[in-house]
């Protein structure tokens, strides 16, 4: 194609996606279509994949298509394997792309959907996908180490040790929030309950058929997708004794998910975790597209107003005001601090070729984005109302309490206008006990994606089968993640107990792998019991938290990139690094103090304040024990909060010091990568 034709169809894709973010931003009146928000989407992909991703590759990193990567020196037929770019690239984005970009972006809506839609298309093309790319890149020059490892030697062996002992106390938030997303959205549904348990036994039949090798892997791959359909139709048809032995509150839900996770942490990896793992990513990729080419297919209007009332703070979705709470409220779909523990972690150790990482550091981050984008599109093509009243940090077994969260509701504005009665129809529809009440994004974004799929496939009972696949769907790769966090954080737990006893911090002993685990899942078995005590915690509380210190990873991923880049002599590029730096540290720092002092972010020392005054009024019973859960909680969040702050602070600042030593040539330039190998070339 001629220079000239090149030139004007990329300006045109530009042009294109520069207008519908303006009809995004500007149109008032009328609610939009949704297309609007997947062609800006497809267009931002496409400028930033072909433009900036190119440019992060050839000056910034300048990758040398001729060198050997960790997974070729390293070779050993069990953890560093070249592997072919597209299998790689599904092993990637399947482990990034968790709850994050589903229920981040639902929770945001409540801001209206243009605050979450213009983070998440600036966050993942400028900030998300060089987080990703420069992180796999300096792994797989040096032997496929992990963060705190490079860390450690690039800086100093002071900052390494903070960054593992902040990366095992990030990863215990983050895996006692995934356990509380599942737990708010099976709590008190047999049917959906019902279709997670019957995974379990799929799984492990898969396992031993896949183990026994005298079963095919497409058999084995027919029969669990089949047996995924058979359960989610299944739940529909239980017995009255199965509808009440399935029928669990929160608290029993969280022992039993902790129970899980120990479990599949333990076991050989080929019993539970691999086929869950196998199940959910051809789940997760086949669902998605599907409910992209439906979204094109329907077009729905956003029902959901550009910016609602919420963005000055005060929301019960998202405490607090849209600046910063945007930001950490949306992680996965823009910027990821746990998508470098994945690419320090396995994918570097299986990636054959430096080239290829522009397709799965960057191409990766930014295809979740456009996953990012249809979680906003379905939760915002509800009613208001009817998101803002699943949404509501409720008991929905206390009629009054229900009542006036109705009138709550209603008090916005015709807009948000909904009854009671409306709420128990959409229950009834979708075969569940009640919807009011059902907090953590995936119920919400299981509505919304049942009622788009029972507009193509219809049928007396679509809504309810679709909202039962939507909420397997979501919850299999949840549970997937968190048995997987799990036994990652179980190995990071170990290497720290290797100090203390060399036997413990063996992976093959069965009493480091049963001590690391228990006390690992005690710990985030701990916040997700808390958690599921408080009807609110979710959001007021555990999501924050995860949103603070996810984002706070992503700052620490970035100082190794900036010191990296200056050590490769690139200090004029280092502002790729540096700008995303500094804006999340502004944001999570900021979001840090909202929510230790702030009444309009649900502070954690104003909610002391009033709990205490509550109680020394004189509550009883059931109240009293709520009241003294939550003043446990607000503590315990205070102090959470502010240890992440600090430790990253001593990053961040031992950081800044050690490009000062750099840039003054104070200190000499050692930059410590693996040493170099030329790679053979393709036959």
């Amino acid at each position: 194609m001629p220079r000239f034709a090149r030139i004007l169809i990329w300006i045109s894709i530009s042009l294109l996606g520069a207008a519908a973010v303006g009809v995004a931003a500007f149109q008032r009146n009328e609610p939009i279509n949704a297309l609007w928000l997947v062609i800006a989407g497809v267009c931002s992909f496409a400028v930033a994949y072909r433009f900036y991703s190119a440019w992060l590759m050839a000056k910034v990193l300048t990758i040398d298509a001729r060198r050997a990567p960790a997974a070729v020196t390293c070779s050993d037929g069990k953890d560093f394997v070249p592997t072919p770019k597209w299998v790689v690239f599904g092993h990637h984005f399947a482990a990034i792309a968790g709850p994050g970009p589903l229920v981040g972006p639902v929770l945001a809506a409540q801001f209206g959907y243009l605050p979450g839609t213009l983070w998440i298309l600036v966050g993942a093309t400028l900030g998300g996908g060089v987080h990703d790319a420069v992180t796999l890149f300096a792994s797989m020059r040096r032997n496929g180490k992990s963060l705190g490892q490079m860390l450690k030697e690039e800086l100093n062996p002071f900052i390494g040790l903070v960054a593992m002992v902040s990366l095992l106390a990030i990863m215990t938030i983050l895996l006692a929030v995934l356990g509380l997303v599942v737990v708010k959205a099976l709590a008190e549904s047999p049917w959906g309950l019902f279709t997670i348990a019957a995974t379990i036994p799929l799984a492990f039949i898969m396992g031993l058929m896949l183990k026994s090798g005298k079963v095919s892997v497409t058999a084995a791959s027919i029969f669990g997708v089949v047996g995924l359909c058979a359960a989610v139709v299944g739940g529909k048809y239980l017995s009255p004794a199965w509808t009440s032995a399935l029928t669990l509150n929160s608290t029993d839900l969280a022992w039993a998910i902790m129970i899980y996770g120990f479990t599949a942490s333990v076991l050989p990896v080929w019993m539970l975790l691999a086929p869950r793992d196998y199940l959910s990513t051809f789940m997760k990729i086949g669902t998605v597209a599907v409910l992209g080419v439906f979204i094109i297919i329907l077009a729905p209007p956003l029902h959901m107003p550009a910016i609602t009332p919420f963005i000055h703070g005060g929301g019960f979705v998202v405490p607090g005001p849209v600046f910063p709470f945007v930001f950490i409220t949306i992680a996965c779909g823009a910027i990821s601090g746990f998508h470098s523990v994945i690419a320090s972690g396995t994918t570097p150790k299986l990636l054959g070729r430096e080239k290829d990482i522009r397709l799965v550091g960057y191409g990766a981050m930014v295809v979740e984005m456009l996953v990012a984008l249809m979680a906003i599109i379905a939760a915002c093509a509800l009613q208001p109302g009817e998101y803002f009243a699943i949404n509501s940090p409720i008991d929905p077994n206390n009629p009054a309490a229900v009542t006036e969260q109705i009138a709550t509701i209603n008090s916005y504005g015709p807009k948000y206008a909904i009854t009671e009665a409306e709420m128990q129809q959409l229950a009834k529809d979708l075969g569940e006990p009640h919807m009011i009440g059902k907090v953590g994004g995936a119920p919400t974004f299981a509505v919304g994606m049942a009622k788009m799929f029972a507009k193509v496939i219809p049928g007396n009972t679509a809504l309810s089968l679709w909202y039962h696949f939507a909420i397997m769907f979501e919850a299999l790769f949840i549970l997937t993640t968190l048995d997987a966090g799990t036994r990652v954080g179980r190995f990071i737990l170990q290497d720290l107990l290797g100090q203390i006893s060399p036997r413990l911090g063996h992976t093959h002993s069965w009493l480091g792998n049963i001590l690391a685990t228990g006390i690992l899942v005690s710990a985030w078995g701990f916040f997700l019991y808390q958690g599921a005590l408080d009807p609110s915690g979710i959001a007021k509380s555990l999501w924050p938290i995860f949103g603070i210190s996810n984002q706070l990873l992503s700052v620490i991923a970035f100082c190794l990139g900036t010191v990296i880049l200056i050590k490769m002599g690139k200090t004029r590029y280092c502002w790729v690094t540096v700008v995303p730096m500094l804006f999340l540290t502004a944001v999570t720092f900021s979001a840090g103090y909202l929510k230790i002092f702030s009444p309009n972010a649900a502070g954690f020392l104003p909610a002391i304040q009033q709990l205490e005054v509550k109680i020394a009024g004189g509550l009883q019973g059931p109240a009293l024990a709520a009241a003294k859960t939550s003043l446990l909680n607000a503590r315990i969040d205070i102090g959470i909060t502010v240890t992440f702050l600090l430790m990253v602070s001593v990053i961040v600042l031992g950081t800044a010091r050690e490009c000062w030593l750099l840039l003054s040539k104070r200190k000499p330039i050692v930059l410590h990568e693996s040493e170099y190998v030329l790679l053979e070339p393709e036959t």
